[in-house]
Parts: structure tokens; sequence; C-alpha cells
């Protein structure tokens, strides 16, 4: 178990590289306001590589097995998307493009029904 500063909060993220996905923890200064924190945590100067804890990481390309690490350093340079995992709303597959399509004619019929 990694033991966490107590000026850093920790936030779940997911992170988009070229060639992969990355879910897992990263710490932020509690003294940031919390609309920047991983701004801030990607524009210093200072860092080239960001720490990220309980990590999983899976290839874009292919269906691979998830890789887990306990800690992970990841170069700056190379994440092209990171944001909140709080934020992700859900990773739609082909059964919830399915839903959305009966949903969407049911509404139709409906709308097309004359109120009583």
């Amino acid at each position: 178990m990694t033991k966490q500063p107590s000026d850093t909060t920790p936030i779940e993220v997911s992170i988009i590289t070229k060639d992969h996905e990355i879910k897992g923890t990263v710490y932020v200064s509690k003294f940031t306001k919390s609309n920047r924190e991983l701004t801030e945590l990607l524009n210093d100067k200072d860092r080239r590589f960001l720490a990220v804890t309980n990590a999983e990481i899976v290839a874009l390309s292919g269906n691979a097995t998830p890789r887990r690490y306990d800690f992970l350093e990841i170069h700056v340079d190379s994440i092209m998307i990171m944001h909140p995992a709080s934020q992700t709303l859900f990773k739609e597959s082909s059964k919830a493009s399915e839903d959305i399509m009966k949903f969407r004619e049911l509404r139709n019929r409906l709308s097309q029904t004359k109120p009583f």
C-alpha cells in the first residue's frame, strides 16, 4: 500500500496515450483550486514523469489482457488526455448502442400517438 504525503489528495483518473488507456490514482496538492488540479500537475515545468498508483493499462488496439501495476510512471509528453474517472459517464458498447436505438424508436412511436 502506498503512503501518500499529508499535503496531497488522491484523484482517480483515466489517461489516454497514443497506444494505451490507463486508469489509476494520481496525487495532487491540497492547496490547488479543485478545477485546476490536473492541469497544474501536467503543466509543472519541473515534472517530466507522472506517478500513478493502482494502475491498469489497456492497449487501445487489440483485445489484450489489462496489465496492473502498484506503481507506474508516465512521461508527461506522452499523455494526450487525462480526466478524473468520476467524470466518465459510461463506455458505450454494442449493447448500449442497441438499447439507445430501441429507446429512440419507442420515443418516436410515443410522440406519434394521440393524447387521451
